[in-house]
């Protein structure tokens, strides 16, 4: 792990090198929110990446980068990357149903060597993890946990962005590109392929916390019919 000074109020942690470096981010990233919730932490945003975390405090206030590289040191030793021969499934912190009836179904079945019956099977059978919050408030970048087969990571990974983005893409909407999944927290431009669409709200402005999905947390997509 590299630790890049980001002035004297912020310190980028850089996993990039090591041998899981999206599980020891996100590990990591749990790890410093308990601290931080627990009091071990002077106030402090707390910033997932792909790899990385971005520690941060007010301009001007300096951050107690003791503390924190202490946190990540204790993190780092509990630390167990792993083991793609045995993995261990485990249940999911959120259950969103969808309704897999995405205007990008078909061509999003094509690029993955599949028919639609067997990419809605294979996307509601992994168990994603959201990687890291972005584009929008309530958007995670979903991607598949450890556990996942090869054949299956594989397939999604062959789903590409759209040649065109949508102007407009409806709230609610479950999509995929490049390996990532996500659910559009509200309408918003997007060259993501459709999948389906879900009614569980993604961000909700007067709940605490706001964003239904938080960096680190499991999730599974479960097939559901059309309301009558």
């Amino acid at each position: 792990m590299r630790e890049l000074r980001a002035g004297s109020d912020a310190v980028l942690l850089d996993f990039s090198t090591g041998r899981a470096p999206e599980a020891e981010a996100a590990h990591t990233a749990r790890a410093l929110r308990e601290a931080l919730d627990e009091g071990r932490l002077m106030p402090c945003d707390i910033v997932p990446g792909a790899h990385t975390i971005l520690v941060e405090t007010r301009p001007g206030s300096g951050l107690d980068e003791l503390s924190v590289l202490r946190v990540v040191h204790d993190a780092r030793r509990s630390f167990t990357p792993p083991d793609e021969h045995s993995p261990t499934p485990s249940p999911p912190d959120l259950v969103i149903p969808v309704v897999y009836d995405g205007d990008d179904l078909a061509d999003a079945a094509a690029l993955a060597g599949m028919t639609e019956k067997q990419l809605i099977a294979t996307h509601s059978r992994v168990l994603w993890t959201v990687q890291f919050m972005g584009f929008a408030p309530g958007f995670g970048y979903l991607v598949p946990g450890p556990e996942t087969s090869a054949r299956d990571a594989d397939a999604l990974a062959r789903i590409t962005r759209r040649g065109q983005s949508r102007p407009a893409v409806p709230t609610g909407s479950v999509a995929v590109a490049a390996g990532y999944s996500a659910v559009y927290p509200r309408s918003s431009p997007g060259g993501w392929f459709l999948l389906g669409r879900t009614d569980l709200p993604m961000w909700d402005s007067e709940a605490r916390p706001p964003s239904l999905l938080t960096a680190g947390m499991t999730v599974r997509f479960e097939p559901t019919e059309a309301p009558s």
